[in-house]
């Protein structure tokens, strides 16, 4: 396991947030299949559901019309994010009671670094127990932690008890339990990763840790490293008390699927001006370009950009759009979502002018 000083980590992960939510505010939904997402006889995608609809196999990303025909009675409530950001600043404010160092992952999750934690409960898990209990006390909502040595461990376990469980990785624990972990539960490994990782006949961590370092790198870049790590149950990342928004971003599910590429470069240009326009308004630049892209099967994929340059404007952000857009099956497959986002975020004001384009000089 290493010999940096264990920590004592936590991830909450409130369960089925939006839907639960919705089942808080309307007592008619309660113990109901529900979606919260769009409509069903048009082109929205589920973007939440309850325990309730789970059972008959919905599930988040998957389109409102076929969440529909798996659950005719099902129920459909378009998503009230003013809402939802309201009852996660009360969740926040709870963590927040019992650690300084608290990571938000998104509205509903957060890691935190309870190792010296502000009650001085002695025990991780007492602590985790006691922070769940304060979340139902305060909202009437119950959430699912992994406790754990590290942030992997913490966010794995956490998802294997819900809704409303405990899972507890100890330092003893954490190797024989990665060893047995499917890869798709690692970090950072998708639908793609894990395909080629299967193909290498990797389907577990006992799998994986045959591998060295060097192959792993040479098959997966930096990841490889990362996955090279972990799978030894070596996660030093720490939790990090980040302020501020980590990305802006804004998509948009097509009417129709689509396979012209002109007509998804229009889009991709209204996308680019909204983001400029937030930018502009937040006095803010970016140093990271994602765009998103999900085909006609439901298969999602990104693409982002580091270039050595901020960006600061839609006329920034489109200068890289086509490259991105190229390094896609966008037009060979048929498109019905298309998004843009921005990360790495800072105050534009604090950019050196080195690092700005000199859009001003006539020959650059």
């Amino acid at each position: 396991m290493g010999k940096t000083p264990l920590r004592k980590i936590i991830h909450i992960d409130m369960d089925a947030f939006f839907a639960s939510v919705e089942q808080l505010d309307n007592p008619a939904l309660r113990r109901r299949p529900l979606v919260v997402g769009g409509d069903p006889e048009g082109r929205g995608v589920v973007a939440a559901c309850s325990y309730e609809a789970r059972k008959f196999g919905v599930h988040s990303a998957m389109s409102c019309a076929k969440a529909y025909k798996l659950c005719p009675d099902i129920i459909f409530v378009r998503p009230r994010k003013d809402r939802y950001r309201e009852v996660s600043f009360q969740i926040m404010a709870i963590f927040k009671q019992f650690s300084d160092y608290v990571e938000p992952l998104s509205l509903d999750e957060a890691f935190l670094d309870i190792t010296r934690n502000k009650k001085n409960i002695p025990s991780a898990t007492w602590t985790a127990q006691a922070i769940c209990r304060e979340i139902v006390r305060q909202t009437n909502l119950t959430a699912s932690a992994g406790v754990s040595c590290n942030k992997f461990l913490a966010k794995v376990a956490s998802d294997m008890n819900k809704p409303n469980g405990i899972t507890v990785i100890t330092p003893e624990q954490a190797l024989p339990f990665i060893r047995t972990l499917p890869v798709r539960k690692f970090f950072g490994v998708g639908r793609v990763t894990e395909q080629k990782m299967h193909s290498m006949g990797i389907q577990t961590g006992a799998d994986l840790e045959k591998f060295s370092r060097a192959e792993l790198t040479q098959t997966f870049g930096k990841a490889g490293s990362f996955f090279y790590e972990i799978v030894r149950g070596r996660d030093s990342r720490p939790v990090s008390r980040r302020r501020g928004r980590k990305s802006i971003g804004t998509e948009t599910t097509l009417r129709e699927d689509i396979s012209d590429m002109d007509k998804m470069r229009e889009i991709l240009s209204s996308q680019s001006c909204q983001l400029g326009e937030s930018l502009a308004a937040k006095k803010l630049a970016a140093r990271t370009l994602i765009l998103k892209i999900r085909y006609s099967d439901f298969t999602t994929v990104s693409r982002s950009i580091t270039p050595s340059c901020f960006f600061l404007n839609s006329a920034d952000i489109m200068e890289k759009v086509p490259a991105l857009l190229a390094a896609t099956e966008a037009g060979k497959q048929r498109v019905r979502l298309l998004g843009l986002s921005l990360s790495n975020l800072c105050p534009s004001e604090t950019i050196k002018p080195n690092t700005m384009r000199q859009l001003l000089l006539p020959f650059h």
